[in-house]
């Protein structure tokens, strides 16, 4: 991959964002570090849709920070922000009829980014289990582990989401977003923690039997249903 015009101007314009953020509001430094690293990957990746993809992974930081901080007001605007973003990369992708093979591969990715720190973040302020954010973790690092492996060995395979991967990402997004709401607006999140318990493993597990089943089956040639 190669610098592209797209990558550079939208990286630009997350940094200063970014760092504007991080100084007008005390933030730490790390943060500031972190949008540096995505903007230079991001100064790479092609395609508009792609770019607003790249929003969770620059809101990793920010959720992060204010889990860390139990503010949950302006993380449930963080949340929201994140979910906004995930609608519009795929309008945008099929609205210029440019969904591609990349860009199958970078959603999960920064989905996983986001809603593991996320996760995590909520866990280590008490509000989130240790164990079910590790669950969320390995939903999508253990795919992203096995996809690398097969591309490293030369495997053709073709990059797409299947429908148990939407619907788990939905399902965690709403659940633990749900969970930041209600903290909020100082409300008991106790039953949705519970259905999170219950839900997310299931819907994990079956992504990866569905996930087990499609990388099984061989890549369709070009021009083939």
């Amino acid at each position: 991959m190669r610098l592209n015009r797209t990558g550079v101007i939208a990286g630009l314009l997350y940094l200063s964002c970014g760092w504007c953020w991080v100084a007008l509001s005390h933030q730490p430094w790390w943060i500031a570090v972190w949008f540096a690293v995505v903007a230079i990957a991001g100064a790479f990746v092609p395609g508009a849709a792609n770019q607003v993809s790249l929003a969770r992974a620059y809101l990793a930081a920010p959720a992060l920070a204010y889990c860390l901080n139990t503010a949950f007001a302006p993380l449930a605007v963080v949340v929201a922000l994140a979910g906004l973003s995930d609608l519009v990369d795929g309008t945008i992708a099929r609205r210029f009829a440019q969904p591609s093979n990349f860009g199958g591969g970078l959603d999960p990715v920064v989905d996983g980014v986001f809603i593991g720190a996320l996760a995590l973040g909520l866990s280590f302020g008490g509000a989130f289990p240790t164990w079910l954010a590790l669950v969320i973790i390995a939903r999508y690092l253990l795919p992203a582990v096995a996809g690398a492996s097969l591309l490293l060995a030369h495997r053709r395979m073709e990059l797409r989401h299947t429908v148990t991967g939407q619907l788990s990402t939905s399902l965690i997004l709403v659940l633990v977003g749900g969970i930041v709401l209600f903290r909020a607006l100082n409300l008991d999140a106790g039953n949705i923690v519970i259905g999170a318990e219950v839900v997310i493993p299931l819907a994990t597990l079956a992504t990866y039997v569905h996930l087990g089943l499609t990388l099984g089956r061989p890549a369709r040639e070009p021009g083939r249903a």
